[in-house]
């Protein structure tokens, strides 16, 4: 009789537990750090989707402090639980939202408190992230040590029109090569 009650105590228990152990359904968890401000998240129900930081835009991967601004957010959230606030999608399907880590540490923020994003004053107006960006000059953090850094909106302009000054003189003023493609003889048909 007792061992027909402890196994159903330890049921109950081991029931509890995975139930105090699920994560409400507004909880994400990270699980990929495409670069300084794109992450991939997991809903709840296994469903994956991409996150692009709201307000901010870290270095690109391929300019200064973009690597560095990559492992911060990934030390600062990968595996980690995390919350959305926005749900806003641009013009890749990226849902664009403010995320918060379950201890309350708002990522976007982060970036620019510590030097490894610009407020994208295009669409933020906080004064409040205005005010961590100064900081973070004044500071000299993360991308501030350089004097000079080019904001990554720059730098993707500048990428997509082609930049022709960087590319040597033999290369710009070389034409074309067109080639026709040869028609066959009449004794290589048959």
């Amino acid at each position: 009789m007792l061992k027909k009650y402890s196994s159903l105590l330890l049921l109950i228990i081991l029931f509890t537990l995975w139930g105090c152990n699920r994560k409400p359904d507004n909880l994400y968890k990270v699980v990929k750090i495409k670069d300084g401000d794109t992450i991939g998240l997991l809903s709840s129900d296994n469903q994956e989707m991409t996150v692009r930081l709201a307000e901010v835009d870290c270095p690109e991967k391929t300019q200064a402090f973009g690597q560095a601004a990559k492992k911060f957010t990934s030390d600062i959230c990968f595996g980690k639980y995390v919350k959305l606030i926005g749900n806003v999608h641009d013009r890749y399907g990226r849902t664009v939202a403010l995320v918060i880590l379950e201890d309350g540490t708002n990522v976007n923020y982060a970036l620019v408190k510590n030097g490894f994003a610009w407020q994208y004053k295009q669409y933020s107006q906080s004064a409040y992230l205005a005010r961590l960006e100064q900081q973070a000059r004044e500071s000299k953090l993360g991308l501030w040590l350089d004097a000079n850094p080019t904001p990554p909106w720059e730098y993707r302009r500048e990428k997509k029109s082609g930049n022709r000054a960087t590319k040597p003189d033999s290369l710009q003023n070389k034409p074309k090569k067109h080639y026709r493609k040869r028609k066959p003889k009449l004794e290589e048909v048959y």
